[in-house]
């Protein structure tokens, strides 16, 4: 049998060079494509098929010139038979290029940058969350592709909580962070969802960027634009995803807003915040260090040691959405990063950071929210 490499699927990206085929094994030579209209790459998914009982070694070319080549150094690939479980292959990273090794056992296996959340199981979340009892689903407009931006509403609280995900549609671990806060705040046993459902009213993006995952993006949506950049002036023309979003924002208001993402180079999770703003109040900084020093405390898988530079006073970036949203809300906002590598404080030697890991971490930021609720 012929062995194959291909990616044309949802958030498929990879572009093969060669593949040598011979009785000691199969190599390929491979690469990963740009962003549409960007420069931006960093993100594959791809299929390996006809070369179970092989051994396999994937050499991605061109990761030195990628968006964050930094983000290579102790990463290791994800690979997955069943498409449900997602392993930690065999990778390392010299001269530019990323070798994955793999044997795998059938003809079908798939290789991904993280575990991938397609918009397939996207829609499938929609679904389900907005069968359940009182969460109500809204379409707030199309992308430049035409697919749907979504936004989940629930609880009957006086305070307004936003959670959105995947402005970098590459960050899957992101969707899969905001499953687990579904599920959370669905579950009408579960007291810390009863009591923020009572308290607050949630207004939830699971997917920011449609086209981009679609489309196996890193970064950006279907224009090549970075929709993190967007959020001083967004257009329909550029970056609908934003303005429809933004616009919801200026209707319902904001008092606590989380933007999930995943950080390519820094093996922990963090919180970023919006320390530069220019109006910056002395509640909203007590209120953000409260949380972060309180969700450090509940769970090891949050720490508060690594992170991104704090900006000078008055240097806030208002085109990310952190920074907007606190400085054009007064709200207590933060960006949320997982790690594509691992928290490496608390490895785990098959999986690494996972969409299990996720899902609880989500819980627990809930938790955390929950404890607090009544000061924001």
């Amino acid at each position: 049998m012929t062995i194959s490499i291909s990616s044309g699927f949802d958030s498929g990206n990879i572009r093969v060079l060669s593949i040598d085929d011979n009785a000691g094994g199969v190599r390929a030579h491979l690469e990963i494509v740009t962003d549409h209209r960007s420069d931006f790459y960093q993100w594959f998914h791809f299929r390996l098929a006809n070369a179970a009982g092989r051994e396999v070694e994937l050499r991605i070319l061109n990761c030195g010139g990628s968006a964050y080549p930094d983000g290579w150094k102790g990463y290791a690939a994800r690979v997955s038979e069943d498409r449900e479980n997602w392993f930690l292959a065999d990778t390392d990273y010299a001269d530019g290029a990323l070798t994955i090794r793999l044997t795998p056992d059938s003809n079908a296996a798939w290789i991904a940058y993280f575990a991938p959340y397609s918009m397939e199981r996207h829609h499938d979340l929609i679904a389900w969350a907005a069968s359940q009892p009182g969460v109500e689903h809204r379409e707030l407009g199309l992308t430049l592709d035409g697919q749907p931006l979504d936004l989940l509403t629930l609880g009957d609280g006086p305070k307004k909580v936003w959670l959105y995900a995947r402005q970098h549609p590459g960050e899957t671990m992101a969707e899969w962070w905001i499953e687990g806060a579904l599920e959370r705040l669905c579950d009408e046993e579960d007291a810390v969802a009863r009591l923020l459902r009572r308290e607050a009213t949630f207004h939830i993006v699971p997917n920011m960027n449609p086209d981009g995952s679609r489309r196996g993006h890193l970064r950006t949506n279907a224009a090549g634009v970075n929709l993190n950049r967007e959020w001083h002036e967004p257009t329909m023309e550029r970056s609908p995803e934003v303005k429809l979003v933004r616009d919801a924002m200026d209707a319902s208001g904001v008092d606590f807003a989380m933007d999930v993402h995943g950080d390519e180079a820094i093996p922990a999770v963090f919180l970023a915040g919006f320390e530069g703003i220019p109006s910056l109040a002395e509640k909203q900084t007590r209120l953000y260090a409260q949380y972060r020093d309180t969700l450090a405390k509940r769970t090891p898988d949050f720490q508060t040691r690594l992170g991104y530079a704090v900006a000078g006073v008055g240097k806030a970036n208002l085109s990310m959405s952190t920074n907007q949203v606190a400085e054009r809300f007064g709200a207590v906002a933060m960006t949320l990063e997982m790690p594509f590598k691992d928290n490496d404080e608390l490895p785990d030697a098959d999986y690494g950071w996972s969409p299990a890991r996720s899902i609880q971490l989500a819980k627990d930021c809930l938790a955390v929210l929950a404890e607090m609720i009544d000061e924001i």
